[in-house]
């Protein structure tokens, strides 16, 4: 039975099986056999295939945990405390695989493929103050003697009605296992058939992580991608070692210090940003050092600057920010308000962009806000009511004049604002900085780049030109292959 058609034109494009066919399908593969373990809101996908029917071929144990003391019993007590938390979740796919191979003999299941399903979720509360959210992750086999395949990914609730979240994640659950036996050759297609039977209004997944040997090649920094594109979040997060984290686990209660950019490539420049006003920011009165977190970001919209998203460019330029040490957010935010707004959900402390004058300058441009009722003034209402600061780096004039805060030109009728912030301290001049890196343009790097000129090696942070031409980043060719080619 098939409950859902994908249309294009007049054209059936894909047949999405239903919620009970996938289970049954499942139930009726004699080789998939494994646990769920589902803690905080109910059995609520084990149960859909205990409905499908035939399910004693599938479901080897199915628990709920729920109170906390058998929690910690069983799968031992987290540092912190909680227990909606991806530790929490790794250590009961651990915990549940482990006993599925001690009692499970291997001599007398030679052809089963082993799985352990587990979440760990939150769901709405009573006073209807927090919508709710959770950790989901499936540990699964391929083959019979192969190593484990893991996927895990954060779920937020977008419905006010807990029942509802209880089916959202009973659906979700389904689709994880189902494509994680039947998809995972296809990891991109996995990802957006989570939301069969779903929509976006009643689920957020904002971060997810493959690992094992049949996802040895997916980069999760593109994954992350995916989410974004998919419309699936606004916003997500890798940290340097490319391997997604949660915003809101790092961005909590913390003072936010974040760079907006093409970083194609990153630059002198982009790092003399950062240090200087990175300076700047950690002497704030408000600001602690211990408490202080820095994000790069990049916009979607910058990303498809020239048409599609180039997905090799996206790894290019944050393979050399992860070098750095840095931790990259792609963003859904045309506007900065919005990416204040999105770091308020998860900070009351003080937050700080940086930037250069030309985005000042637009971000005074009406044209931004014409979709607001409110117009610029709802925008800058929404922008520099929080605790925020802007640190202006500098430009140069077409004749070399020095531009900044002083005497940057926004539209006439910005001005009178323009000075209301600036008088009130939210914009402050980054002064001690290398003027030598203000004739350094990341599109000028990337022309000489593809053209294989000399001398873009030094307006690069140390380390990046070799990175580039070890890897031939940003369509980089040595000269001997320069010269094959035009031959």
């Amino acid at each position: 039975m098939v409950t859902d058609i994908k249309v294009r034109g007049d054209k059936v494009i894909e047949q999405i099986p239903s919620i009970k066919d996938k289970a049954l399908r499942i139930n009726l593969n004699e080789s998939i056999y494994g646990t769920f373990a589902e803690i905080g809101a109910g059995q609520e996908t084990v149960r859909h295939f205990f409905r499908a029917g035939a399910s004693s071929g599938t479901i080897a144990k199915a628990m709920s945990a729920y109170d906390k003391d058998f929690s910690d019993a069983i799968y031992g007590i987290e540092d912190d405390g909680r227990y909606v938390t991806e530790s929490r979740l790794k250590k009961m796919l651990a915990h549940e695989t482990q006993l599925i191979e001690e009692r499970l003999k291997r001599d007398k299941h030679p052809n089963k493929l082993f799985f352990s399903y587990a979440n760990t979720v939150a769901t709405i509360d009573f006073a209807k103050q927090y919508k709710g959210h959770g950790w989901v992750g499936i540990k699964f086999q391929v083959e019979p003697d192969e190593e484990y395949n893991e996927i895990i990914l954060h779920i937020r609730f977008k419905e006010t009605d807990a029942k509802l979240q209880q089916e959202t994640l009973g659906i979700l659950g389904v689709n994880l296992i189902y494509g994680a036996f039947y998809k995972h050759s296809s990891p991109k297609k996995l990802l957006r058939y989570l939301y069969d039977h779903l929509d976006k209004d009643q689920l957020e997944i904002d971060t997810i992580n493959f690992s094992g040997p049949r996802f040895a090649e997916v980069d999760n920094r593109l994954m992350s991608l995916q989410l974004v594109k998919n419309g699936m979040t606004d916003a997500v997060m890798f940290g340097p070692d490319g391997n997604n984290i949660l915003p809101a686990a790092v961005l909590y209660k913390k003072n936010i210090l974040a760079l907006r950019g093409s970083f194609r490539p990153v630059t002198k420049v982009n790092m003399n940003m950062y240090m200087k006003s990175y300076n700047m920011f950690i002497e704030e009165k408000k600001v602690d050092i211990d408490n202080t977190f820095v994000v790069f970001e990049i916009t979607l919209s910058n990303l498809k600057a020239e048409g599609e998203i180039d997905e090799r460019d996206f790894l290019d330029r944050a393979e050399l920010l992860c070098s750095l040490g840095q931790t990259v957010m792609i963003s859904n935010f045309q506007e900065y308000f919005k990416v204040v707004e999105y770091f308020s959900n998860y900070t009351k402390a003080r937050m700080g962009l940086a930037m250069g004058v030309n985005n000042l300058v637009d971000i005074f441009d009406e044209k931004y806000y014409r979709h607001l009722s409110g117009g610029i003034l709802e925008a800058f209402g929404k922008l520099f009511y929080r605790d925020l600061k802007v640190y202006l780096y500098p430009m140069k004039d077409d004749e070399g004049n020095l531009i900044n805060s002083e005497n940057l030109k926004v539209h006439p009728r910005m001005k009178e604002l323009y000075k209301f912030f600036k008088f009130n301290g939210k914009v402050v001049d980054i002064t001690d900085f290398e003027e030598k890196n203000l004739d350094i343009f990341s599109r000028q790097v990337l022309k000489m780049i593809g053209n294989g000129e000399e001398g873009w090696e030094d307006m690069l942070p140390e380390g990046n030109a070799e990175l580039i031409k070890k890897h031939r980043l940003f369509g980089y060719q040595p000269k001997e292959s320069l010269s094959q080619t035009s031959k």
